[in-house]
């Protein structure tokens, strides 16, 4: 899933957790599938940051040509006003997006 197309809130905003848990029924369960799908966006929307930076980086070593790049701070504030990963991976669970699997529960049931 695209991460930019992606409509979650910026706000903040109360959550009724029990019955957001309910597809896995436990809560912890839930803030930890959630909490890794954070990390994975996390890092994915940090990997595409340092790439689109990437083609401004100047390699010399003189100060004196620091100047400002219009499209690298237009680029770092698009990135800046997404969604925080967290307010992401809560909507894609809310979605039923994101795939989960907890093998402990696999063992129980196939044993």
């Amino acid at each position: 899933m695209d991460y930019k197309k992606i409509a979650a809130s910026t706000n903040t905003e109360t959550r009724d957790v029990m019955k957001m848990s309910e597809p896995v029924g436990n809560v912890y369960e839930m803030v930890m599938i959630i909490g890794k799908r954070a990390n994975q966006l996390a890092i994915e929307m940090k990997q595409d940051l340092d790439a689109k930076l990437q083609e401004f980086a100047s390699y010399s070593d003189n100060l004196e040509e620091v100047f400002e790049n219009h499209e690298q701070i237009e680029i770092s504030r698009f990135y800046e006003k997404l969604p925080k990963p967290s307010l992401l991976a809560i909507e894609e669970w809310k979605d039923a997006d994101i795939y989960y699997r907890n093998p402990s529960k696999e063992k129980e049931m196939f044993g």
